[in-house]
């Protein structure tokens, strides 16, 4: 129950009701995979690579074995003796029609050759963490380093050290979208080229829950129960139980409780997961594992890392006639869950909200000595965005134009939609014009060059700049199911999850408002698979457009099944019965609430039996087509040039969300995403050592997370152009602010540096990095 709600109040589709899931979290109530003990709890302890590559010799584990405390300690060679399998990529290109790339399978453990810092060797499990840490260091590891790379450009180099045999010149596979002569012409007639070579930053998505796992195990009847901090607990059984552990999944139930924030880093099980559940089933415990946040930096799969050549050719009069990029992005050392989405969506995104006549763009993945990379809040489409917006900021200061003019001059208009891409999207709906002009006038456009000359004359340099994007927003089919107890309580049994995202409250909405239920009697259940007979999680922005949509039909359906019940109690025919304004109507102003039916749906015995047991519903919604959200931020910050020190002063972001289910909720999601963008843009970065492909940031003491001061007071605007692929015309905002903000930022930090000479910055822009930058363009200038 909502205790913020009235008990019989009915809540509606574009309210703000506070946060069902508030009261539990804010008086410490919430539970998460670390809080859970069990009777006769183990912990296990991964022992990880200190090698970015090397061969494994020899490993003695005696010495650890016999340590007080240990009850079992596993090697890549037990997971090898006992059958276990590894992690295989969800997805290849070829599995898309694509040309064949290089599938690795991440092992349990690792036997022969670590091939990143991290890399897990040998599992310790023993009656307390500190007896498993303490036994970690008796194992005896007689490692053969080999030569590592962990650049981009040195690993796809002639003669660099291979990673994988099968996969020459590190290169694992690749997509192409778009029409390479179309461009090639477009470009031959062009008035003018911009070029631009980008770096799009490694960083690590750092949830305020590490992640966490328990695995228990039943000799009884052969069955594993694991707890983890998962996206996806239905996901994470099928892999683990048919790739890892080659069991038949109804053997393994997964329960991700209270997840502390996920990003797409928890969207797929690892190695860990695996462990406790193989280790719960040696020593007939339940066992937990917790990592450091060190750890978890080292291990947790990374985003982004990917290096980009990209041209835009234009016309005399400023409009684009083609783009074309070749990227590398970086796998790390294993394909992981599905990080060939990623690697797509850098391409597929590239023309955005343009009438881009040509396109054509190539991404390769490629091997690293790193931690895999995988899917971060936004997966490909912040790379996308940053690439295309930051070739037009840059057009524009080449031409001469407004930044501003010259997206006015190529965005696609309301009466050119639907618009079809050269990357295969149908973009169904959206006002891009409109969009801009509205972020133009929310963030002070007018007073701009007041505010610049102010700062001018406080020797600080101001910039303004501009970050438009469009994303797909959800990806494959889900289900969702209605169900009335006999008191005309309901149950939403849902297969997505939420670790941030409020489903609780937005689902609860949408049901109050579609079938008069109480907003407090509805009750969100998610993150059991033996509660949830089916789901596939929530990652890509997918659950506002399946979830609503799903439970559109499955209320429908609710609505359908519960007329004959009706009508018997209104003692009239079920063709007299219409449900309107969240009532069963019958003739002479009869009028009976879905919460009476459903209560007579339970009764047992008379004439209401014959109806059936229950109440129930189900509904499927599929994404094919999807929805394309889309918005338009605009950040303005000062430099201080005496110390690099970058303060953002304001931002605006102006999001088209479709229909706004809860603006308060959607508002925070912008906010959160616009916090990580910012961190990428200025703080944020995994760094290796370029010769020993050791972990410099291995923790918050260097790697750069953004806090409070960091974040400037935001100003939202959510415009509602409705979506015309799914009923509720609902469109994602999930992932707005992370796609928006790198580039609106780094737009506004070379718009003020250009002022002091300098012409390209990359990713991070940190005061030291801004600092000697300044320092070169004066060097430059006086020469």
């Amino acid at each position: 129950m909502n205790p913020n709600v009235q008990k019989s109040s009915v809540v509606h589709i574009g309210d703000s009701p506070r946060r069902v899931e508030d009261h539990k979290f804010l008086t410490g109530r919430g539970q998460y995979v670390e809080d859970l003990d069990f009777p006769s709890l183990a912990h296990g302890v991964p022992l990880l690579s200190p090698h970015a590559h090397a061969r494994i010799v020899s490993i003695d584990v005696r010495r650890a074995r016999q340590a007080p405390g240990v009850l079992c300690v596993l090697t890549g060679q037990d997971a090898i003796d006992e059958g276990l399998g590894g992690f295989p990529p969800l997805f290849m290109p070829e599995d898309m029609g694509g040309p064949k790339g290089y599938r690795t399978s991440r092992p349990v453990l690792v036997s022969d050759r670590v091939r990143h810092v991290g890399d897990r060797v040998a599992f310790v499990v023993a009656e307390t963490a500190d007896q498993a840490r303490d036994a970690l260091d008796l194992i005896e590891v007689d490692y053969e380093p080999l030569p590592a790379v962990v650049d981009l450009s040195d690993a796809s180099a002639e003669g660099a050290p291979q990673i994988w045999e099968g996969a020459p010149g590190n290169r694992c596979c690749m997509v192409m979208f778009g029409n390479e002569a179309a461009t090639t012409d477009a470009f031959a007639a062009a008035a003018h080229v911009t070029t631009l070579e980008l770096l799009n930053n490694r960083v690590s998505a750092n949830s305020i829950e590490p992640r966490c796992a328990i695995g228990l195990y039943s000799g009884v009847d052969d069955t594993y129960i694991l707890y983890s901090s998962l996206q996806n607990p239905h996901g994470a059984r099928q892999m683990l139980a048919q790739a890892v552990l080659k069991v038949e999944e109804i053997q393994l139930r997964v329960v991700s409780p209270d997840v502390g924030g996920g990003f797409g880093m928890k969207a797929d099980p690892y190695p860990e997961d695996a462990m406790v559940l193989w280790a719960a089933r040696r020593t007939g415990r339940p066992v937990k594992w917790v990592p450091t946040r060190s750890e978890s930096i080292a291990t947790d799969n990374h985003g982004r890392d990917q290096r980009v050549n990209a041209e835009m050719a234009l016309d005399a009069q400023g409009r684009i006639l083609a783009i074309r990029m070749r990227s590398m992005h970086s796998f790390g050392a294993y394909v992981m869950s599905a990080a060939v989405a990623p690697l797509t969506f850098a391409v597929r995104f590239v023309p955005s909200v343009y009438n881009v006549p040509a396109f054509h763009g190539v991404n390769v993945a490629i091997f690293t000595n790193t931690c895999p990379t995988g899917p971060y809040r936004g997966a490909g489409r912040p790379e996308a965005t940053y690439v295309c917006e930051r070739l037009i900021d840059q057009a524009a200061h080449e031409l001469g134009l407004n930044p501003a003019e010259l997206r006015r001059r190529n965005l696609i208009r309301p009466d050119q939609l639907p618009y079809s891409t050269h990357t295969g999207f149908v973009y169904d709906s959206g006002d891009f014009p409109d969009i801009l002009e509205k972020a133009l006038r929310l963030s002070g456009e007018e007073s701009y060059p007041l505010r610049k000359a102010e700062s001018a004359a406080r020797g600080l340099l101001r910039g303004r700049g501009i970050g438009f994007f469009i994303e797909q927003g959800s990806i494959f089919n889900d289900k969702m199911t209605l169900r009335f107890d006999a008191s005309g309580g309901l149950t939403i049994l849902s297969g997505l999850h939420s670790h941030g995202q409020s489903h609780a409250t937005v689902f609860a909405q949408l049901v109050s408002d579609w079938l008069g239920v109480p907003f407090a009697s509805v009750k969100y259940l998610q993150g059991d698979t033996d509660k949830i007979s089916f789901g596939r999680g929530t990652y890509a922005a997918r659950s506002s457009m399946i979830g609503s949509n799903a439970l559109r039909i499955a209320a429908d359906e609710l609505i359908a099944k519960g007329k004959p019940i009706a009508a018997f109690l209104m003692n009239c025919t079920k063709d007299e019965v219409e449900f309107k304004d969240r009532l069963y109507a019958g003739p002479g102003g009869k009028q009976i609430p879905m919460t009476e039916v459903a209560k007579a749906a339970h009764i047992k015995a008379g004439p209401l039996a014959s109806f059936g047991v229950g109440l129930e519903a189900s509904g499927v919604w599929n994404t094919d087509p999807p929805n394309f959200p889309n918005g338009c931020h605009v950040c303005e910050l000062v430099i201080d040039p005496e110390t690099g020190v970058v303060d953002i002063e304001s931002y605006t972001a102006v999001d088209d969300v479709g229909r706004v289910l809860n603006p308060q909720i959607c508002e925070g999601q912008v906010h959160g995403g616009v916090a990580q963008g910012i961190g990428q843009a200025l703080l944020e970065q995994v760094v290796y050592d370029r010769e020993t492909g050791q972990l410099i940031s291995g923790s918050f003491m260097d790697y750069g997370m953004p806090r409070a001061d960091d974040i400037p007071m935001m100003k939202t605007q959510l415009e509602e152009v409705t979506c015309k692929t799914n009923p509720v015309g609902v469109k994602a905002v999930g992932e707005a602010g992370t796609i928006g903000a790198p580039a609106a930022v780094m737009n506004a930090v070379h718009d003020a540096l250009r002022a002091v000479g300098v012409t390209h910055l990359d990713m991070p822009a940190t005061p030291l990095k801004v600092w000697n930058a300044i320092q070169v363009a004066k060097v430059r200038g006086q020469a």
